[in-house]
């Protein structure tokens, strides 16, 4: 079983459809906090749902594309991250995240993405990953910036929220931009 440790000491592993239960639970407790700032099939209710959520991602996984890791902090799958899309081809990722509210503020999120992006430029030789969300999501910008991303544009009335359209901005880190810690 694949399992990175992150310097909080939190776990960082793949998240695969037989753990569709705890999934479920997971959104159960963060479903409101997430649900503005990420696409609502992701936002699911019950085990099927979530398993469905989680068969999408291992088949895509298995075809060398979209793929979905889970964070567990002291046992508990408190949020995670993913490349939404992974094409080795042509040398691209984008990167998203999501967490419970019970574990902001701990920088889990910002150490499993520099471990997704160190392995994706460092091991499959992406070249570029970029990170997408609603301008209004301060605390997601911030994520990327702590990664060395640049803000590239924004992209006006794009992101369907509740009837009406916000701005979605794209942020990008070029592998060539990249410096692990300590280098």
């Amino acid at each position: 079983m694949f399992a990175h440790r992150l310097p909080s000491g939190a776990e960082l592993r793949p998240l695969e459809p037989w753990q569709g239960p705890e999934f479920a639970e997971h959104l159960d407790r963060a479903r409101e906090h997430i649900r503005p700032w990420v696409g609502p099939s992701f936002v699911t209710t019950g085990v099927e749902a979530a398993t469905a959520t989680l068969t999408r991602y291992a088949t895509s996984t298995a075809a060398d594309g979209a793929r979905i890791y889970g964070i567990w902090s002291e046992g508990a799958l408190v949020g995670g991250v993913m490349f939404v899309a992974f094409d080795a081809a042509r040398g691209s990722a984008e990167l998203g995240c999501w967490l419970e509210p019970a574990a902001q503020g701990r920088g889990l999120v910002s150490e499993a993405c520099r471990a997704l992006v160190r392995w994706a430029f460092e091991t499959r030789g992406i070249r570029r990953i970029e990170w997408r969300c609603r301008a209004a999501n301060a605390r997601s910008g911030a994520v990327a910036q702590r990664l060395g991303m640049t803000l590239e544009g924004t992209l006006r009335q794009s992101w369907p929220i509740d009837g009406v359209f916000d701005d979605t901005q794209i942020w990008a880190l070029l592998a060539t931009e990249w410096r692990t810690p300590g280098t």
